[in-house]
Parts: structure tokens; C-alpha cells; sequence
């Protein structure tokens, strides 16, 4: 009873599912009967057209048979006159073909007359045994030679443009003309037009005069940059160098070159691959070995012609002398290496781009030794302005407020640079032409510019032609020319003011100190430059400099040492000694030594710094006359150590001298002041001292050498590094004048001492 239970519940839940689906599928099944009965109806009337379809189809066939019974006897004939009527055709084509020819010929419809003899050609040449179609073909031959010689003619005419000169060798060709005559009257008659081409380019090209005025012109100063010592109205020198040949400027050249010559001769290759190389690749020229000869006279025709270009652009390249305006020339050689590169795709294999890189390198390298010579006439000249300026009165070299031992007044705004303002001016102006010129230089480098990816251009060219062949050579240069000022030098330093020297001296101090770190800081920073050749050392250059500037000072030293002993050695030369007055002043060119060595000091200090000195000792500054003491009491008291006077004052001097540190008279000096003055000073000391040995004495003129010599103490040990070398010195100046003295009577100290001080 349970399992009926269920069952029944499972019947029920079975019939009200069926019940729901038939439900929600009503409209289905109503909508699947309406379609049942409405293909029935559709194939009955389908069945209906298929009937008649196939009796009209029986009726066809029965038509057609009933035709073809009909025409059967006639079919044979029929095939056979449509034969006989394309055969007339032809004839008839054959026979007229010499008129069709002609009247092709008078409206030089080249073209078409070729066409039309290539289809009949075959024919003539197979029945050419028959009378008839021998005099077809005589008069076709005539006339194609006619047609021939007209397309030579046209060829040699050279008026035609591109387009027609390429069909008159297409028509050629198919009219069985030599391919290599072709080909060589092709290049000749395309070679006639670039020439002219040439010609034009050639014409803007002026011959370079022969004298030295482009020379000349081209050694001034590369920019407007600031001056040294200028003049005092202000007019800076300028050198912004135009062209010195050719009326259109260089870009304007290159353009002209690109669009006229370079783009006829790409249009050259182009037309002339097609006819010779590629077309005859196919059809009846295949087996001819055509494109072979052809490729290889077009490399020689682009090789020639292409070198003739590139001599027209060097000599145009090389006019360019003036470095004012540097991005016009790279704008130029971008250009023309662009344009070259079309022709490295259309001719692959050829030389021609390879040279052009070359040039493009040749002319890179060329304007970076202009700007080297730039760079040094502009130095050379900045140097110039200098030593003007250093000419003018010298009141300018001093500080202000230190000029009252210098001659001569200036006005205010008239008055030239002080020293340390002439040597920053100085070295300010040639940094900025060094950047100005690396900022120029770095335009064939910018990313921009076509041929910068070079790699040339990427390594050799940042290393060795920017660094090395610049910035590296003006250094030197500036070193070396600073060293030949002490090479050609007199007694009196020949013609180069010592005011100079010191300031070169101090010039090359600072470059060693960081300006030649800088600038090759911030060239290798601008080119990022990868030194995989061995490139100068940065040290190497700082030694160098270092080593002129210490040339330079000492050369300064020695120049102004010798100008003070010239004074020094004609007031004792020119002086009767033995016969001269009782002295009751000092003498004026003691006072002159001591305004000049003030001047000097001044003039170092301005550029030097103090250095350090010896202590001093508590009677510097007291003018006293211990200084010669010794070798008065060696003259006062010589008769009670020996009979012999004369040889005991000598062997005490010697004895004295023994137990006194060596004297280094031309040492080289440090870079400071006290040094700079202990040199010029121990120089002219040590003349003073060698004077007064050639000399003889009597008791006036020693006592004139106690009263100078006294008054130089008073002063010059402010100036040294050591007290005790003024003092050494001037003792054995006194000294010698004692052995040299007829009767020798010393001077008291108390009236040496007023002599000085009113002297």
C-alpha cells in the first residue's frame, strides 16, 4: 500500500509536469502545424513548375536536334570560311602593314609601329621565299630603318625628356639594336646633361686668389667674443668672416647640387636599371648577359661623375673659411650626405656614399683645425690687447691707493685694466671662445644630424678631433707660446714687458690649478666622449702648464733683476771712486732701486700671495749699521791679529764666509710673493756686489758705499724671505769696498745714519 502511495504521487507529479511543458510549448507545436501545412502547399505547386520546366526542356532538345540535322551538310563549310576569312584578315593586315607603318612613322607613333612590325615580323620572315611577301617585307625593313634612325636620332638629340629617352631605348632594344652600343650612347647622352649640371655648379666656384689676403682673412678672430684691453671707445673686434668666394652661401650650393645634379643622376640609375638590368632580366634578353655589362658600365659612369661632384663640393667646402657660423656648413653636409644615401639604395655596391662619409669626415676635421687657428690668433691677439694695454700709463698696474711710486695719471674712464682685472678678462674671454667653439664643433654631433651616427662620429671624431686636436693642442699652444717669451729674451728681457710675464706666469698657474680640468670636464661631458685610443692625461697638461708658469716667474725675476742691476752696474762704472767728494746724501739711483723694488712688490702682490717669512729679528726695523760691523772691525783692527794687514782681513773674510749659508743667486722661485722679491733681489745685490770687485776705492768712495748700502737695509728686508740674505749681501758689498779702499776710514755710524734718514 505504501509503494502504491508513492507511485500514485509519482503518476501525478509525471501527468502535471507533462501538462505544464504542454502548456509552455503550445504556441510551438501550433506554430510547427501552420508550417507543416504550408510546405505542403509550397511543393505541390513546386511539383507543378518542375512538370513544365521539363517539357520545355524535352521541346528544346527536340528543336536543337532537328537544327543541327538541318545544318549538318553545312558546318564543314562554314569552319572552312571562317578560316579563309581570318586568314584574309591577316593578309590583309600584312599588306597594309607598310602603310600602317608610314602613317605610324608621320605621327611619330613609334610605339605602335613596333608593335605592329614585332606581330608581323614572324610571318614575313616564314613566307619570305614568296615574291609577295618579299617586297611586304623589303618595304617593312625600309621603313623600320627609317623609324631606327629617327630614335637614334631623337637619342643624340638630347633635348627629350627622360620619359622619351627611356622608350627610344625600349623601342631600340626590341628593334634588335646592340644592347652595349645602347648602353654607352645612353650614359654618353645622360652624361652630356649632368655635365651641364657640373658646369652650373662649377660656375659658383670662383678660382681662389693667389696672393695672401684670403690667408690673412682667415686668421682673425672667430667671433665678436669679449676683448682684452679693448680700446676705450668700446669697439670690439669682430670676426664674422663672410664667404670670401662664391655669392650664394654653402647650403645654398649643396641644395643646388642635390636637387639638380644628384637628383638627375638617381633619376639616371633608376631609368636606366629598368631598360638595361631589370627588363632585360625578362623576355627575349634574359639569355644575353645584358644586366651584367649594363651594371658594370653604370658603376663606372656613377664612379666618374660622382667623383667629379665630390672634387666641386671640397673645393666649395674649403672656402668656407669663416667659423662665425659653424651650423650653416653642418646643415650643408647633412644635406648632402642625405641625398647620397638614395643613391647608395639604387646602386648598391657603389663607392659613392663611402666617399661621401669621407668627405663629410674630411670637412669635420678640417673645421676643427680652423677653429684651433682660430683659437690661437684670437689668443695672440687677446695677448696684443694686453700688452697695449700694459703700454699705457703705469698707474694702472697698481691697486688703488698704491701709485705713488708710478709715474703719470690716467683719467677715470679712459684708464686701462688693473693686473688682476686684465688677467681675468684675459682668461674669462679665452674660456668663453673655447665654450663658443665647442658649442659650434658640437653641432656635427647633434642627434639630428644624419651622418652623428657614424662611428666616426661617435668616437674618433669626439676623441681625437675635438679633444686632442683642440682642446688639447690650444693648451699646449697656449704653454708653448707662453714659454718663447722667456726663449728670445735680452739683458733686459727683449721686447716683452715683465708686467706681461707675470701674468702669463700667473695665466698658467691657474690653468694647471683647474681650468684645464675644467675644460676637458666639460668637453668629454658635452661629447661624451669613450677613450678607447690613450688620450693626454689631464695631469700631463696641469705639469705642463705648471712647468711655463714656473719658467715664466722665473724668467720674470731674472728680467726684473737685470733692469735693476743695469741701474746698479752704471752708477758704479760710470763713478771716479777714488776721487769723489766727502758723500753727504744717498745717492738718487739708491732711491730709484728702492721705488722700483716698492713698484715690484706692489706689482706681484697684485697677482701673488704674500708666502711665508722668516722671523723677524727685534732690530729689523731699527736702522742701524751692525749689519757692517764685522767688516769694519776686520779694517779697523786688521794690524793686531798680523803684521800682514791686507792677507788677515782676507783670510777673515774668507773665514766668515765659510761659516755663512751658500747663496743661490738665479734659484728657482716659488709661487709668491716673498719669493718673487728675494730673487729679483739677491740678483741685483749679487751685480752690486760683482761691480764693486772691479772697482777701486778711496776713503770718500767707501764711505758712499756705507751710506747706500745702509739705506738699502733700511728698506729691503721688508721684501724678503729672510732678513739675513739682505744682510749677508750688503756686508759683502761693504766688505769688498774695504779691500778694495786706498784708505780705507770708515764712517761713523751716527753720521751714516743721519744721512739716511735725511735722505
Amino acid at each position: 500500500m505504501d509503494q502504491e502511495t508513492c507511485m500514485v504521487k509519482q503518476i501525478r507529479s509525471l501527468d502535471s509536469d507533462m501538462q505544464t511543458l504542454v502548456y509552455e510549448n503550445y504556441n510551438k507545436f501550433i506554430s510547427a502545424t501552420d508550417t507543416i501545412r504550408k510546405m505542403k502547399n509550397d511543393f505541390k505547386k513546386m511539383e507543378d513548375e518542375m512538370d513544365c520546366l521539363s517539357a520545355n526542356m524535352a521541346a528544346i532538345t527536340d528543336f536543337s536536334a532537328r537544327i543541327s540535322g538541318t545544318l549538318e551538310d553545312q558546318h564543314a563549310q562554314i569552319t572552312k570560311l571562317s578560316g579563309v576569312h581570318t586568314l584574309l584578315r591577316k593578309l590583309q593586315f600584312l599588306f597594309e602593314l607598310p602603310a600602317r607603318l608610314n602613317k605610324c612613322l608621320e605621327l611619330q607613333a613609334y610605339s605602335q609601329a613596333v608593335s605592329s612590325h614585332r606581330r608581323a615580323r614572324c610571318v614575313l620572315q616564314q613566307y619570305s621565299h614568296m615574291p609577295s611577301f618579299k617586297g611586304i617585307q623589303d618595304d617593312c625593313h625600309a621603313i623600320m630603318d627609317k623609324l631606327a634612325q629617327e630614335l637614334r636620332q631623337k637619342f643624340r638629340d638630347g633635348g627629350s625628356s627622360a620619359k622619351d629617352l627611356s622608350e627610344c631605348v625600349e623601342l631600340l632594344l626590341q628593334l634588335d639594336e646592340p644592347a652595349e652600343d645602347l648602353c654607352e650612347k645612353y650614359l654618353n647622352h645622360a652624361g652630356s646633361r649632368l655635365e651641364l649640371d657640373l658646369q652650373s655648379l662649377e660656375a659658383e666656384i670662383r678660382p681662389s686668389p693667389p696672393g695672401p689676403a684670403l690667408k690673412d682673412s682667415s686668421t682673425r678672430r672667430p667671433s665678436p667674443s669679449v676683448t682684452v684691453g679693448s680700446p676705450p671707445d668700446g669697439t670690439a673686434k669682430t670676426s664674422a668672416l663672410p664667404s670670401p668666394s662664391s655669392n650664394t652661401d654653402i647650403l645654398e650650393f649643396i641644395d643646388r647640387g642635390c636637387n639638380e645634379f644628384v637628383s638627375s643622376l638617381c633619376l639616371v640609375i633608376t631609368s636606366y636599371q629598368e631598360l638595361f638590368v631589370n627588363h632585360a632580366q625578362t623576355g627575349e634578353l634574359a639569355s644575353k648577359n645584358i644586366p651584367q655589362m649594363a651594371n658594370s658600365k653604370l658603376h663606372a659612369f656613377v664612379d666618374d661623375l660622382a667623383a667629379r661632384y665630390f672634387s666641386l663640393v671640397e673645393r666649395r667646402i674649403k672656402e668656407e673659411k669663416g667659423v662665425a657660423d659653424n651650423s650653416l656648413l653642418v646643415r650643408a653636409l647633412d644635406r648632402f650626405f642625405r641625398r647620397l644615401q638614395a643613391v647608395a639604395k639604387l646602386l648598391p655596391g657603389s663607392s659613392v656614399p663611402q666617399q661621401g662619409t669621407e668627405i663629410v669626415i674630411r670637412a669635420a676635421t678640417e673645421r676643427v683645425k680652423q677653429y684651433l687657428a682660430a683659437l690661437q690668433s684670437f689668443y695672440m691677439d687677446s695677448l696684443t690687447d694686453v700688452r697695449q694695454a700694459l703700454a699705457t700709463p703705469r698707474l694702472s698696474l697698481a691697486a688703488p691707493g698704491a701709485g705713488s711710486h708710478f709715474g703719470g695719471s690716467t683719467s677715470g674712464r679712459d684708464a686701462p685694466s688693473s693686473l688682476p682685472e686684465l688677467l681675468s678678462s684675459l682668461s674669462a674671454s679665452i674660456l668663453n671662445q673655447i665654450k663658443s667653439v665647442l658649442a659650434s664643433v658640437h653641432l656635427f654631433t647633434a642627434k639630428d644630424i644624419t651622418f652623428s651616427n657614424k662611428p666616426y662620429f661617435k668616437g674618433e671624431f669626439c676623441c681625437q678631433g675635438v679633444r686632442e686636436s683642440l682642446v688639447v693642442s690650444f693648451i699646449k699652444f697656449v704653454c708653448q707660446s707662453s714659454r718663447q717669451f722667456c726663449e728670445s729674451a735680452g739683458d733686459k728681457g727683449g721686447s716683452t714687458p715683465p708686467a706681461l710675464l707675470l701674468l702669463l706666469s700667473r695665466l698658467c698657474l691657474d690653468y694647471e690649478t683647474s681650468t684645464i680640468s675644467y675644460i676637458l670636464t666639460l668637453t668629454d661631458e658635452q661629447f661624451l666622449a669613450q677613450h678607447h685610443n690613450p688620450v693626454t692625461a689631464v695631469t700631463a697638461l696641469c705639469a705642463e702648464a705648471r712647468e711655463a708658469a714656473q719658467k715664466l716667474l722665473n724668467h720674470y725675476v731674472k728680467v726684473q733683476g737685470l733692469i735693476i742691476s743695469q741701474m746698479l752696474r752704471k752708477s758704479v762704472e760710470t763713478r771716479d771712486w777714488v776721487n769723489t767728494i766727502e758723500p753727504r746724501n744717498v745717492r738718487a739711483v739708491m732711491k730709484r732701486v728702492v721705488e722700483d723694488t716698492t713698484s715690484i712688490d706692489v706689482q706681484v702682490g697684485l697677482l701673488y700671495e704674500e708666502g711665508v717669512r722668516k722671523a723677524h729679528s727685534s732690530d729689523s726695523s731699527k736702522r742701524t749699521f751692525s749689519v757692517y760691523s764685522s767688516s769694519r772691525q776686520q779694517t779697523r783692527y786688521a794690524a793686531s791679529y798680523t803684521p800682514s794687514a791686507p792677507m788677515d782681513t782676507n783670510l777673515l773674510s774668507n773665514i766668515h764666509k765659510l761659516f755663512s749659508e751658500r747663496i743661490d743667486i738665479f734659484s728657482s722661485v716659488e709661487f709668491n710673493k716673498v719669493s718673487v722679491m728675494t730673487g729679483i733681489i739677491k740678483i741685483s745685490l749679487k751685480t752690486f756686489l760683482e761691480c764693486v770687485r772691479l772697482r777701486t776705492f778711496g776713503r770718500y768712495g767707501l764711505q758712499q758705499i756705507q751710506v747706500d748700502c745702509h739705506y738699502l737695509q733700511m728698506y729691503l728686508w721688508r721684501f724678503v724671505s729672510d732678513e739675513n740674505l739682505v744682510h749677508f749681501l750688503l756686508d759683502e758689498i761693504v766688505g769688498s769696498s774695504a779691500h778694495r779702499c786706498l784708505d780705507p776710514a770708515p764712517m761713523e755710524q751716527s753720521v751714516i745714519e743721519v744721512i739716511c734718514e735725511r735722505g
